[in-house]
């Protein structure tokens, strides 16, 4: 069955991320939590940072003994105390006292505020004058400001990166909860492929697209996994299929998602079992004769051979769906930068262009210069900073337009 010229918008396409599950989770020691996904709600079990703490070096005090206080007028207060960082006070502070506190010290009671180390002049041991008055709180971190017991301060689904490591190391977590890393798989079909350590003749390439896969795959933070070189043969792309569907959670065929007599893809899927072909064409340039099967539950991706086409689908489509399966609740986050066009760029009604831009600074503005080439050349991603999405209802952009630029 032919299933090409039903293409699909992007959107179409996205939706589909809503058909596959996330892989299973695992419980792991939070110092091995960093590029995970949550899979439980992390709870305060106590307030944080729990007391009362000054943020300056200075003077705890009584807010109100420093109302009025000037360089010319100052407040004189007496000294009941020192408090270090870690030190528990055991006294308190009453109107028209204070103790000498480090940042980081906890308040004693009856303190409400912290008064600059440099906005006071100590007069001996026992007395010290104050010359700026102070707010309630002022200089000071209240014992729930960062998170109250019982919050929700990481929610299922949260990326976890250093800060929310750190995080759940101050409430003192040993171990989270945690999708598992996914797996994906993949395989470069073709005839004309050699390994990179193979020197090529006329009409043979070496093996880029593996490579630059893996590579993007890695930057999302999943396993990449290799299966090598598959002709284009039926039944070693179907060996080889199976094989990484056993292994992995997605599976990416490099090459074979054209027409073509020797495009073997989605006829290689349609005849695997518990396989549904999803999309065999987007509405999308580069990348229109993308193909995505949900084989198993798994997604299996046939993404062009052409290098360009095949890192723009896998930036642009294919890792939301992997984010997916990393427990994201989200596609993630996608950086945008504004920039300037330096140039008119053409584009095609009824289809979603993406164009390599390099981002150029002048005078404090970014511009956007889209990078010449043809399609097939990689060094245009070579030198692409990012990418300009142009909407399939828009008929090109002109020059100076604003624009946001897709960060690489």
């Amino acid at each position: 069955m032919s299933y090409f010229f039903k293409v699909k918008s992007l959107e179409e396409v996205m939706a589909l991320r809503e058909k596959f599950s996330p892989v299973e989770s695992e419980k792991i020691p939070v110092f091995e939590a960093f590029s995970k996904v949550l899979a439980r709600d992390l709870i305060a079990p106590r307030d944080m940072p729990g007391f009362k703490r000054a943020t300056m070096d200075g003077y705890a005090v009584v807010a109100g003994s420093t109302f009025g206080a000037s360089e010319s007028s100052p407040a004189w207060l007496d000294i009941t105390g020192t408090i270090l960082m870690g030190d528990i006070p055991n006294f308190s502070i009453g109107p028209g006292q204070a103790a000498k506190i480090s940042t980081g010290g906890m308040l004693p009671k009856g303190a409400d505020s912290v008064v600059m180390i440099e906005h006071a002049e100590p007069i001996d041991e026992f007395s010290v004058e104050i010359y700026k008055s102070v707010a309630p709180m002022q200089h000071v971190i209240d014992a729930s400001e960062d998170f109250a017991q019982k919050d929700i301060v990481l929610s299922k689904g949260t990326f976890i990166r250093p800060q929310e490591e750190g995080l759940a190391a101050g409430l003192g977590f040993t171990q989270v909860e945690t999708y598992r890393t996914p797996k994906v798989g993949i395989i470069s079909t073709g005839d004309e492929i050699i390994p990179i350590d193979e020197e090529p003749v006329p009409g043979k390439i070496r093996d880029i697209n593996s490579y630059t896969l893996a590579g993007f795959i890695k930057e999302a933070h999943a396993i990449p996994v290799r299966y090598g070189i598959v002709k284009d043969d039926p039944v070693a792309i179907k060996t080889a299929v199976e094989k990484a569907l056993k292994e992995t959670d997605m599976v990416l065929i490099s090459g074979g998602s054209s027409v073509g007599t020797k495009d073997f893809t989605v006829d290689v899927l349609s005849s695997l079992p518990d396989t549904d072909i999803l999309v065999h064409g987007m509405s999308v340039s580069p990348g229109k004769p993308t193909i995505l099967a949900k084989a198993g539950g798994k997604p299996v991706w046939g993404l062009p051979g052409q290098v360009v086409s095949a890192m723009v689908i896998l930036k642009i489509v294919v890792i939301p769906f992997l984010n997916k399966l990393k427990g994201m609740d989200q596609q993630g986050r996608t950086i945008r930068i504004p920039a300037k066009l330096t140039r008119n760029v053409p584009s095609s009604q009824g289809r979603r262009d993406f164009i390599r831009i390099e981002l150029l600074k002048k005078d404090n503005q970014m511009f956007a210069n889209p990078v010449l080439g043809k399609s097939g050349l990689i060094k245009t991603m070579i030198h692409a900073d990012g990418l300009l999405e142009i909407p399939d209802h828009v008929e090109g952009l002109e020059k100076n337009t604003m624009v946001d630029i897709i960060l690489l």
